[in-house]
């Protein structure tokens, strides 16, 4: 973003907004829709990208936008604007999730210019992580960072990584064993996407590798290369943090998005590698489990896998973003 006085507020917003659409999604379905008017950012529910099969109440979806909120505040605060933030600020209207009100400009400090330079190097890395740990005060930055607005982060015991792995793999199955889900999978995971949304071939593995926590099954092969192949389970070095809210409503939803946001901001500029996992929370049997696994203290929003990234790999490419004149018009 240019810092230049003369922008009209609806021109930063309209820059803020655009930053956002760099926030992860589930399948990358960018399921928001940004209006701006006068010295207001709203954020609405983009219905029609909702994965109707697996996200029915459309829990992800909010995730999802509560990501791409904070991916706003984020670069606006890079250009040194102090905001004013409603979240579900009309009753009557629930697609309206959030509202950004500019309130004056000051300084710019180099922490929030580096949290910026975040937004076009996080990645989702759905290759193995090395047999190395990641750093303890690395892991312990991300927990603070994501435990923010009512949002909790609890990392998980040995124990408690082997109940995930068994809720992702049952978890799997379960969603290709129903023809709507399997069918959802198949439109938003891999083929020619010219519209730019869903996963693209270039960023799913080329061969399932064992691990204790399986990533989720695209019910086909990449192009991703993943390495030499090893019969033994891998990732046995990664971290698993679950981000939890005491309650389980669309306010909740949105908060776990923007920590969601604030943590994997945090992980990629202390250089750790992330893949979430949402199957788990998608189908009601492994979110319970993953609910008994916090002692039912709160309700599960999303597992994150930290480790650290092989050196020797390149990034995987980026996926795929929906121009901005498709989510972000003007309004009255």
């Amino acid at each position: 973003m240019m810092s230049d006085q003369t922008r009209s507020s609806a021109a930063v917003l309209a820059e803020a907004a655009a930053a956002a659409g760099f926030a992860p999604s589930v399948h990358n379905t960018q399921p928001w829709l940004w209006r701006v008017h006068d010295d207001v950012l709203d954020l609405r529910a983009a219905r029609e990208r909702q994965l109707q099969a697996s996200d029915p109440e459309g829990q992800l979806l909010t995730v999802s936008c509560g990501a791409a909120l904070h991916h706003a505040l984020v670069a606006l605060e890079a250009e040194g604007w102090q905001t004013a933030v409603s979240r579900m600020p009309d009753p009557d209207d629930p697609d309206l999730l959030a509202r950004i009100t500019l309130t004056s400009r000051g300084g710019v400090t180099a922490e929030a210019m580096r949290r910026f330079q975040m937004l076009g190097l996080r990645h989702t890395d759905r290759r193995p992580v090395t047999d190395i740990p990641p750093d303890e005060q690395a892991i312990e930055a991300v927990r603070r960072a994501g435990s923010t607005g009512g949002v909790n982060v609890h990392r998980l015991t040995p124990d408690q990584v082997g109940e995930l792995g068994s809720a992702a793999a049952r978890a799997d199955q379960i969603e290709i064993m129903d023809p709507e889900q399997r069918a959802e999978i198949a439109y938003w995971v891999g083929g020619d996407r010219p519209d730019g949304t869903g996963v693209p071939m270039e960023v799913i593995p080329e061969a399932v590798t064992p691990s204790i926590v399986p990533g989720r099954d695209f019910v086909r092969e990449g192009h991703l290369h993943t390495g030499e192949g090893r019969a033994e389970a891998i990732d046995r070095a990664a971290v698993y943090l679950m981000l939890f809210c005491d309650g389980d409503e669309p306010a909740g939803w949105l908060r776990a998005g923007e920590a969601l946001s604030a943590a994997w901001l945090t992980a990629t500029e202390l250089g750790l590698s992330v893949l979430p996992f949402s199957s788990v929370i998608e189908v009601s049997a492994t979110r319970e489990t993953m609910r008994r696994i916090l002692a039912f203290i709160g309700y599960p929003q999303i597992v994150l896998r930290m480790g650290n990234a092989d050196p020797d790999r390149s990034f995987p490419p980026h996926t795929p973003r929906l121009p901005a004149a498709q989510t972000i018009e003007a309004g009255h």
